[in-house]
Formats: structure tokens, sequence, C-alpha cells
């Protein structure tokens, strides 16, 4: 939505002091979307870039930008020191972290404040206090914030924390006591899974976040996420600015949020919004801050407080009609907040959509590639595009997924669910994987109209993962004329030529198409029957058409982007597929698809040896991208013939990682 509606903020807040120039410490679409309304008050610009960042679009927006380094976020974005020796080199009064990356580190922001540096966030003190999820419900606890039963103690012995798991109960859930974002977690349903569970968790929340420590604590069976944004000033005055449902998760990481959230009562809103202020006072909070809590029918637990603004800000930005990033630079500046508790108002329903580059049809792993195509919908009063990336730029492993943000607003959420699937539908990105057709089927499945929601509503409704029939159908046709449309435009066929022969492929299965041309249209010709079809092409741009293809007494708008190696993407409003025309590049897997590399990334763990003996199911080596870990296990029983990798080696997806040999071969 254009940023009048969503971000009209009070007028007051123009006229504050702000700081005439920032350094943004963070990448891609958070990056952008500050330096958007610093630009609106005049604040100058200052990003920071890596080697993977040399043409990102934050860089370009910048008034200035500096190299900070390689393109592992270890040796770049996470650099305390570099960052703060460019903010003092470019004379940036402030940083504005982001999220992510050093946004709730604390020694960072006091690292800014001794430097004499303004850090756009809370005090170190109430992020260290905050950064432990243990010690934030000690505090919680102290302050009469509801808390979830469970352990939260400094013993961290397997011993304790088993003893632990049996006096709270299965099913449980093991968390990071630092970090979020579903770093660390694990959910433990049998005693048998604990001690698996716990060294997974221990060694994925020492990489993300420096700190192994864990806390346990009982799984709420079906629970709803929903979270409440806080503001602080520095005078210790806070206000809630309503609440949101983020239930609909995969890998324990948002996908879709909404404000405000539905079917709430009055008072237990009320309740979860002063529980939430009560949060940020027992710390002496300033700034942005949202407080998550698990929603068990009437009762809610606090869960974790993120100290920072969060991804899903623009759905409460849409409902108040605020500027929360003005209001971060304004608070920082040492404004009081510009409005009170009784001034805020909430008006309609927002959605929010995060667009993944990951394959959901192979359990969401990330993807990386080049970006060939692109199309946006298009920005109105109730659709607004967050997006950090543009046509032509190579998406890495090295940082988060995360493509672009799509948020609607509408008077109702009815209506809000209508205008996020036009959205969804005219979005369009073709070169590598990502999760606009899951999106798509979540926004229109049936429960989640009904606001049917819990935190396992995508185990419930898991991807379509192969075509049904009359979408294959479809694809099949629109392909095919398409294909037939280039090759009479390159004179290939006969010029007395009524009928052609199309072979396309879907997913490694091949599928040979005959068209007949007619008075009107085309016989088409498919494996399973015949239909009439027919479309008139528009080139839109070089290796792009778009056109309304009419098939079967129906009418549907379809578009292509052509792609390297026989490819083409074929985009449909509520689906897409990627056919090729010579089937080279789509070699048949068989067995030993498993003991390759799904996704490019880095080897983080090897946990066999040449000649070792496994079962079915042994965890044989870690895999590390876009902060995310996969773990390699033994399709069968057998030997370890040869491990290729190390830990530290960058890999390619499709790389064979190891030689193994099923235990018949072996005996035999």
């Amino acid at each position: 939505m254009s940023e009048q509606k969503a971000m009209n903020s009070n007028k007051s807040l123009q006229d504050v002091k702000h700081f005439d120039k920032i350094l943004i410490a963070n990448r891609g679409e958070i990056a952008c979307r500050v330096i958007r309304t610093a630009r609106k008050l005049g604040i100058k610009t200052v990003a920071v870039y890596s080697d993977a960042d040399y043409q990102a679009l934050h860089k370009t927006l910048a008034d200035e930008a500096f190299y900070i380094g390689p393109s592992p976020a270890q040796e770049s974005y996470l650099r305390k020191d570099k960052l703060i020796e460019v903010a003092l080199q470019a004379g940036a009064q402030a940083v504005h972290p982001g999220y992510g990356f050093l946004s709730e580190n604390a020694d960072f922001a006091q690292a800014c404040e001794e430097a004499g540096i303004q850090f756009i966030g809370p005090r170190h003190e109430a992020i260290r206090a905050m950064g432990s999820k243990s010690e934030a419900k000690a505090l919680m606890e102290k302050a009469g914030v509801p808390i979830c039963p469970g352990y939260h103690g400094s013993d961290q012995s397997d011993e304790t924390l088993i003893a632990e798991a049996q006096r709270i109960g299965y099913p449980l859930m093991v968390k990071a006591a630092l970090g979020g974002g579903g770093k660390g977690m694990r959910i433990i349903e049998q005693p048998e899974q604990l001690q698996e569970g716990l060294q997974a968790a221990r060694r994925e929340a020492q990489k993300s976040f420096g700190d192994d420590h864990l806390l346990v604590e009982s799984y709420i069976a079906r629970p709803r996420h929903v979270e409440v944004q806080i503001f602080f000033d520095q005078t210790n005055q806070g206000v809630y600015l309503f609440d949101r449902d983020c239930s609909l998760q995969r890998r324990h990481q948002k996908v879709i949020e909404e404000a405000p959230a539905p079917n709430l009562s009055d008072s237990m809103r009320k309740s979860m919004g002063e529980a939430a202020v009560a949060a940020g006072k027992a710390i002496q909070y300033r700034g942005a801050g949202t407080v998550e809590f698990l929603v068990d029918g009437e009762r809610f637990y606090f869960m974790e407080m993120n100290t920072r603004l969060q991804v899903e800000h623009p759905v409460t930005e849409a409902i108040t009609r605020q500027d929360l990033v003005e209001w971060q630079l304004a608070v920082a500046a040492g404004a009081s907040l510009p409005l009170t508790q009784e001034q805020l108002q909430c008006h309609g329903h927002a959605l929010e959509a995060r667009i993944y580059a990951e394959s959901p049809d192979h359990d969401f792993l990330p993807s990386s590639g080049k970006i060939m195509g692109l199309q946006w919908p298009a920005e109105s009063e109730n659709v607004r595009v967050d997006t950090g990336v543009q046509q032509g730029d190579h998406i890495s492993s090295h940082y988060d997924p995360m493509l672009a943000k799509l948020v609607v607003w509408a008077e109702n959420r009815e209506s809000a669910i209508d205008q996020m699937s036009r959205a969804l539908s005219d979005y369009q990105q073709a070169g590598l994987s990502d999760n606009r057709d899951f999106l798509v089927h979540l926004i229109n499945e049936p429960a989640f109209r009904k606001a049917e929601l819990s935190t396992h509503f995508i185990d419930q409704y898991p991807p379509q993962t192969e075509l049904d029939h009359g979408q294959l159908r479809i694809a099949l046709t629109a392909g095919a004329l398409y294909q037939f449309n280039q090759l009479q435009y390159k004179g290939s066929l006969p010029t007395a030529s009524f009928s052609s022969q199309i072979t396309l492929f879907v997913n490694h299965q091949q599928y040979v198409i005959s068209l007949k041309q007619e008075s009107e249209g085309f016989k088409v010709i498919l494996p399973d029957g015949h239909c009439h079809a027919d479309i008139h092409w528009y080139e839109l741009e070089q290796g792009c058409y778009s056109g309304q293809l009419s098939i079967a007494n129906q009418s549907i708008h379809c578009r292509v982007v052509a792609l390297p190696e026989a490819r083409m993407k074929v985009f449909f409003p509520h689906f897409s597929v990627e056919l090729n025309l010579s089937g080279q590049c789509l070699g048949a897997h068989d067995g030993s698809e498993a003991m390759s590399a799904p996704m490019n990334g880095t080897v983080s763990s090897v946990m066999v040896k040449e000649g070792q003996t496994v079962k079915a199911g042994t965890a044989l080596l870690v895999m590390e991208a876009m902060k995310m870990e996969h773990t390699i296990n033994a399709p069968c029983d057998g030997v370890i013939d040869s491990v290729y990798y190390q830990v530290g080696d960058r890999v390619d997806a499709g790389s064979s990682l190891m030689a193994f040999k099923e235990e018949a071969e072996n005996a035999a």
C-alpha cells in the first residue's frame, strides 16, 4: 500500500529534531525500508555491503555505501568493530540495526554507545535481559506476566535436562536460551528422541547465537502464536499498538502474518496488551519491541520478547496508519511518544505474506540462483511491496532466503484475504524456486478464511507437490502453444504446415503434444485426450510473453518467461510450472539422491568416517545455508565408502557428498 496511507504518522513527528545521518547495519529489504523513511525525513543514509551485495538494491538507494568484507556474514555484517569504524568514518550519528544480524546483540549496542553513536533501539541492558529466554521468563514471572511451565535453569547437563523433561512430561519443546527465528528449537514427542534433540539444538544454537544454553518447556499441542507490538520512549512511557497473529509457520519461522489477530475477545486482547507493556516497563525498555505469546484457548503465556523491529511490522503500520521506523528515529533522538494509548486506533485488517527463495516441494529447502524474470503486483493505497531484490540479482546462500514481503490492507479480513490472493497472483519470479504457489494455496485454504489458526496449520495443509490433472493439461497446452509460436516466429515451421508435435518435460516426465491448426485456434492432442485452445501472445520484454489462454470454455491469464537450458517458467493466477524442452538437464533421480547436496551451502558437521557401518536414518552430515540446517541421513543400512567434503567446505547443489554401499551390496 502507499506509504501515505499505511504510514500516515502524527504530524508532530515531522517537527522532531532528527539525526542528520544514520548508518544502517543491515542489508536487503529492511535496509531499503529504513532508507525510505529516512529519505522522507531528510536524513542521509549510509549503507554497508559485502562481496555478495556488490550490486544490491540497498547499496544503490543509500546516500553513501561502504564495503565491509567477504560474503559470509561472520566476515561482514556481523563485524561489530568494522561497522562502528564505518559509522565514525562516515560521520553517522546513529546506527539502525534492522532485524537479524546484530539487531539484538547487547555487545554491539554497548559498543555503539561507548563510541558515541546512538543505537536506534533499546539500551544494551534491556537487550541483555531479554536475550536469554530463561532469564527473560524469570523476569516476566516476577512482573506478573503469565509464563509456560518448564525448566529455565543454569544447570545444562544432559542429566538435569533429561530429569526436567521427565518432570514436565511429553511432548515438550527444547529451545535455545538465546536468539529466535526457530534456530536451536526441537519438538520432542518421545523420551528416546531427547538425547539427539538436545545435541542438535545445542549445535544450532552455538552456531547461530554463540551460546548453546537450552531451556525445556511443556509443548502446547495446538497453540496460536500471537504477538503484541509495544513502543517506549526514553522516559519509560509505553503503549501497545495492538496485536498480530503469526501462527502460520514452517521450520518455526513465520510465513503469513495478520493484524489484528482474529477471534480474540476484547478482554483478552486488552489483557495481552497490558501484559506486554508491563514486560517493557519491567526492563525500562526504549523503542520498538514485540512481546510474543503462545495462546491456548483463552489462556496466553509469555514466549519471548524481541528487542527490535519485527519483520511483520508493516501490518501494524497498516492498521494504525503509523510509520514505526519514524517512531524509532524520533524516540532515539529523544522525542516523546507521538500518541497515547487512548489516541491509538485500529483500522481495518492487514495481511503480510513472506516470499522466500525456497522449495516447498522439498521440505522448504532454500534455493539460490539468478532472478531471470520478476514482476511485482502494482502498489496502491491497499497493496505494499517491501523488497531488497530486483531482476538480475543473484540470490546467494549466505543470507536469509526472504525475497520480499507483500502487504495488503482492507476494511475487513475477508476483503484483505481477497486482496492478498490477487497480489500473490500478480507476483511472478522466474529463475529460482520460491514459495509463491504455496502462499496462494494457504491464503485460499477454507480453514484459513475461517481463521482456524494454529502453529500446526502448515502441517495440516501441506504444499501441493504435484500439479493436479486440470492444472497439468492447462500447463502443457500453454507451453505447447508458446513453443509453436516461437518456432513459427523463428521460421522453423514449414509455411504450409498446419500441425506440429511438441515435446515437453515436467518433473522429469515426458509429454508429447500435437497441435493442429483450425479455423479458430488449435486442436490440442494431449496424452489423455484432446481439447480446443487458442492464445494470442504479446511480448512484454525480451524472453517474456503474456496472453489470455482460451481452453475448454474457460479463459485464464498466462505469462511465460524463457530460461536458459531450453526451459520456460509458465505462470497462471493460482499456480506455476517450469517446463523443459529437451529433458537433458533433468536427469532421472535414483536412490543416491539422498547422498547428494540438496542445496548450495556449507558443510557444518560430518558425523561419520570412511568404512563406518550405519543404520538407515543415521545422521551422516549437516549442511547449512541461508540460516537453515539440513541433515543428510542414511537412506538404508550400509557402509560409508568415501566422504568427499569436510567441515567448512562449500558445496554446490547436486554434488555427491559421500559414496555409500548398501548392506546387501556390501555383504555380496
